[in-house]
């Protein structure tokens, strides 16, 4: 518990709490139970020395009950300066930045090891000894493919008439409208076919994972796979990952092809482009290298909602809202990794 000038900075009445303070290279343990707090002082050349302390209403700390001696007054005089007790709320700040950093580098172990055993698991079932099932593989399939076309299509027809009407906008004032097909084509195949696949997934699938795997967790499931024996990245991840792997590239290419379309729509219908002049200037403007980096995007992006996902679920907590808390961060982490590799990939390919 931290003291500050106004007194003891406030805590639920019946948790109890432990923290270190070290004043002028002395440091106690504060214990609160209530309006009681029990200290433990360490002096030098001393054990111990234990005393209560009441918060009152005025949050003035008073010493109720304590032995006399020197290194009671060693105390209080540490604890009451010339105008009260000491400012220490800076450390509540520091506190709280290094518990943040404590979690985030948990987390990231986790994360990374997590990552490792997904690997592991997936070369396994590459080798022919990962314990799974081949249906399992094939219904996760069929909910991540065929299942997710027309989403996948609706959302890309809408977001290429989109580019078209903010290209068209901006290239009408040079009297370069039907560099709109282009701009388009370009977009579509190199990153935003993919990024909006991603994203769609990200939803669709990555939160299923989620809540699968973490509806496992709460009814003990997990741990019936675990009593027996069973490999849970195994049985629950690797196939998983191998499904997202193998359908996001199709489902991207099929979200490139409705994006040109929609572009045609707007470029043919509203903005006067002859068809097959706005036909020549997107296949003029697709080239295998943009070709092959959206489908590489398309691959890194299903690898991170497949781990994502499944992480989530694997962290579940037992409660009622575990499972819903799960999925949400599943969805948050994946679309922000998929940004940030993303990033990565863009910048490595500008370099090289």
């Amino acid at each position: 518990m931290w003291y500050t000038r106004k007194g003891i900075k406030g805590s639920n009445p019946f948790v109890s709490a432990t923290k270190i303070k070290r004043p002028i290279g002395r440091f106690y343990f504060c214990v609160a139970v209530g309006r009681w707090f029990l200290t433990i002082l360490i002096v030098p050349n001393v054990i111990g020395l234990c005393l209560l302390h009441k918060k009152s209403k005025n949050a003035t700390i008073y010493i109720q009950s304590v032995g006399i001696g020197n290194q009671l007054r060693i105390f209080d005089k540490i604890l009451h300066g010339a105008d009260g007790c000491p400012d220490v709320s800076w450390r509540g700040f520091a506190n709280r930045v290094g518990d943040l950093s404590i979690r985030f580098w948990d987390a990231f172990v986790h994360g990374v090891r997590f990552v490792g055993l997904g690997a592991a698991s997936v070369g396994r079932v590459l080798t022919g000894r990962a314990q799974y099932r081949f249906v399992d593989l094939l219904s996760v399939l069929e909910s991540v493919g065929p299942h997710a076309i027309l989403i996948v299509a609706l959302i890309s027809f809408l977001v290429g008439l989109i580019l078209a009407f903010v290209g068209a906008a901006q290239l009408k004032i040079f009297g370069a409208q039907v560099y709109v097909a282009t701009l388009v084509a370009i977009a579509a195949i190199r990153i935003m076919g993919a990024m909006m696949t991603g994203v769609i997934m990200a939803g669709r699938t990555g939160a299923a994972y989620a809540a699968q795997i973490g509806t496992m967790r709460v009814n003990q499931e997990l741990d019936a796979l675990d009593v027996m024996g069973v490999n849970k990245v195994d049985f629950l991840v690797s196939y998983r990952i191998i499904a997202l792997v193998l359908c996001m590239p199709i489902l991207t290419l099929l979200s490139d092809v409705m994006m040109i379309i929609g572009g045609g729509v707007i470029g043919v219908l509203t903005m006067g482009i002859p068809f097959g002049e706005y036909a020549d200037y997107t296949i003029n403007a697709l080239g295998m290298r943009n070709f092959f980096i959206g489908i590489m995007h398309s691959v890194v992006y299903g690898i991170i909602i497949a781990l994502c996902g499944c992480f989530y679920g694997f962290n579940c907590g037992h409660d009622a809202g575990a499972v819903g808390r799960a999925t949400t961060r599943a969805v948050v982490s994946s679309i922000v990794w998929m940004v940030v590799a993303t990033g990565i990939i863009t910048f490595l390919l500008e370099v090289w």
